[in-house]
């Protein structure tokens, strides 16, 4: 996507989100000048994607919202262009809330952790707006599918947890007052990237309809899973060189293991988004066995 085109979605979601009532407050909010802004807007404002008073046309915005997507988009989903871009716009954010919150663990920074913590406000608003956008379309489309339907409020719903996952990563340095052992803190980096994959590859399949990455995540999977015993087996035979009768200590030990959970709880969750990809697009129903006794 061109800088340009990346500015003109940015001035679309302020008016679609933040409904702001003049051009300069628009300019004030990415920080360009109030002629950039009416230059970019202008052939929108011209054909009626845009109204006068700041306000979308939805039909219209659909076609412009294709053509500066980052994603794709597949037959099934082109009907629900603006709650895809929502949900790719969290799926962005909740990446960034995770980075900032392992940061703050990896530079032991207490700012960034509280930072991580503020992000979780937007991701749950977000749930919100997706939820609200969702009763919209099937009210205005009394031939949608329902069901299909619902499932964006479930991705969204996911995505909401593993920010969550992020404040038990955030938390762990506000929280503690001891650096993580180099070794555990190794196994944590790779989870930390390996969760990042299997989110974005989870979205990606739902979003354009990709779902034969399910073997890829699969493989994920398995590798942070892997890392987890290790970091754990680490922790223990640390946990046995250490007396109880320290409480920080003990503390210590009892975020650390929370932190290598999130990380192992956010690749589960992107296995079960996967689900909702397959179902979506393959109508696959998911199973309703919990997946620990399949």
């Amino acid at each position: 996507m061109s800088k340009k085109d990346k500015t003109l979605k940015d001035i679309l979601d302020i008016i679609l989100y933040d409904n702001p009532s003049t051009q300069d407050e628009i300019a004030v909010k990415l920080g360009i000048t109030r002629r950039y802004v009416t230059q970019l807007l202008q052939p929108l404002v011209k054909d009626g994607t845009v109204k006068r008073a700041y306000m979308i046309d939805l039909k219209s915005y659909e076609k412009v919202a294709e053509s500066l997507s980052d994603y794709a988009g597949s037959n099934e989903t082109k009907g629900n262009v603006i709650v895809n871009d929502m949900i790719a716009n969290m799926a962005r954010h909740v990446h960034s809330q995770i980075e900032v919150s392992f940061d703050a663990v990896l530079e032991y920074d207490e700012e960034k952790a509280n930072k991580a913590l503020e992000m979780d406000y937007a991701t749950n608003n977000m749930v919100e707006k997706i939820r609200t956008s969702v009763e919209t379309i099937v009210s205005m489309n009394k031939h949608s599918e329902i069901s299909k339907s619902m499932l964006y409020n479930e991705l969204a719903y996911d995505l909401e947890r593993i920010g969550d996952y992020c404040g038990h990563i955030a938390k762990f340095v506000i929280n503690d007052v001891y650096e993580i052992d180099e070794n555990v803190l190794k196994k944590l980096k790779k989870m930390y990237k390996i969760a990042q994959k299997m989110i974005r590859l989870a979205i990606t399949s739902f979003i354009e309809g990709k779902t034969e990455l399910k073997d890829d995540l699969m493989e994920l999977e398995e590798s942070i899973h892997i890392l987890q015993t290790k970091a754990i087996n680490l922790i223990a035979e640390q946990m046995a060189e250490n007396s109880f009768d320290e409480k920080e200590r003990s503390n210590y030990f009892i975020y650390l293991f929370r932190v290598v959970k999130a990380f192992e709880r956010m690749g589960d969750i992107s296995v079960e988004m996967m689900d909702v990809s397959i179902e979506f697009h393959e109508n696959i129903p998911r199973s309703t066995t919990p997946r620990n006794f399949r």
